[in-house]
């Protein structure tokens, strides 16, 4: 049966995924006041939600982990979406402090304001926590796979995962899961894969691949995820985990050679840099029980189209991510990559 939210906390809601479902929201369902939590690391930008009605979102500036807020916060609302999190691969193996905290601690923190309150609760996770599949292994991800995350960012991601299913069967608060595959699309920050190639591109940079390219991720538009969260939110079964994905498995060299012939490049105009340590060969989810229980399925079923889109709109917004540019590219110097 559908829920009724009128009230949401949405945390990391100026992060990539988070705005984009924020968006999501006041456009399909304007009755729904959101409130977003969060930090305002270098990760997440005010700016993605500035255009949305005030009467519709509110921004509170904090951390997950400050208590006193999150339990103010949470005592106000009908449900909580749990965005917020530390995400880049990269980073969690140069510190993995900031990922223990906010992935672990900032998760327990949300749950225990949940378990007073009496607060539906929806955990936003991801496929990486599964590990990694062979290149010519047909199998694919599903819930009931063994977790074996390979990072710092995929292991403290798998204690939040652990965490929520602890506290559901512990304290019987309401809570789902969703695992999603990777996501593609406007607002994300310019470290990850494809919007770094993007501008590289725009800013006459030549774009940089690990490894030997071959490593395939299961591409997801960030809409359909957003729509797929919402749809688990309001009509998924309490205590079950669903997997997101939309058959959009690429190796990065086709992703990257993709990039480069829509922007008018020659498909081999990229260095090679060395691969990250560990690096995950490949992901692939199937998200059979999310459409078979709940009737979701992808709109974005065209990945060609749906990247052509996401190019355009880093053409038409360099104000958004120029002046971060320098700064992301000097640290990818720092590491070789």
């Amino acid at each position: 049966m559908s829920e009724q939210y009128r009230h949401i906390l949405v945390t990391g809601g100026c992060g990539f995924i988070g705005s984009n479902f924020v968006h999501y929201v006041v456009r399909e369902h304007p009755e729904v006041h959101v409130t977003v939590l969060d930090k305002l690391t270098y990760a997440g930008n005010p700016e993605n939600i500035a255009s949305l009605p005030s009467s519709s979102v509110e921004l509170v500036v904090g951390d997950i982990c400050d208590v006193k807020l999150v339990d103010e916060l949470v005592s106000g609302s009908d449900a909580v979406v749990h965005y917020a999190a530390e995400s880049h691969n990269d980073n969690s193996i140069c510190d993995p402090s900031p990922f223990v905290l906010t992935n672990v601690q900032g998760t327990f923190c949300l749950l225990e304001a949940c378990r007073r309150h009496g607060v539906r609760f929806h955990h936003v996770s991801t496929d990486e926590v599964y590990g990694d599949l062979a290149l010519d292994d047909p199998a694919r991800f599903t819930e009931e796979s063994p977790y074996r995350p390979s990072s710092p960012y995929s292991s403290t991601k798998a204690a939040s995962d652990m965490l929520v299913r602890a506290w559901a069967r512990t304290y019987d608060i309401l809570v789902t899961i969703s695992n999603c595959s990777n996501n593609y699309g406007p607002y994300q920050h310019i470290e990850k894969f494809i919007p770094r190639q993007i501008t590289n591109v725009l800013c006459g940079i030549r774009p940089k691949l690990y490894g030997d390219g071959r490593n395939v991720r299961d591409w997801i538009h960030t809409d359909d995820h957003s729509r797929a969260v919402w749809k688990i939110l309001t009509c998924g079964q309490a205590g079950e985990t669903y997997l997101i994905g939309a058959d959009g498995e690429r190796s990065n060299i086709d992703v990257l050679r993709e990039i480069l012939t829509v922007m008018g490049r020659p498909e081999d105009e990229f260095d090679w840099v060395r691969d990250r340590p560990g690096h995950d060969r490949r992901y692939a989810i199937d998200s059979a029980k999310l459409r078979r229980e709940l009737g979701w399925k992808p709109i974005y079923t065209d990945f060609s189209q749906g990247l052509a889109r996401t190019i355009a709109w880093y053409s038409e917004h360099g104000q958004w991510w120029r002046d971060s540019k320098d700064a992301t590219e000097k640290k990818y110097a720092s590491q070789g990559q």
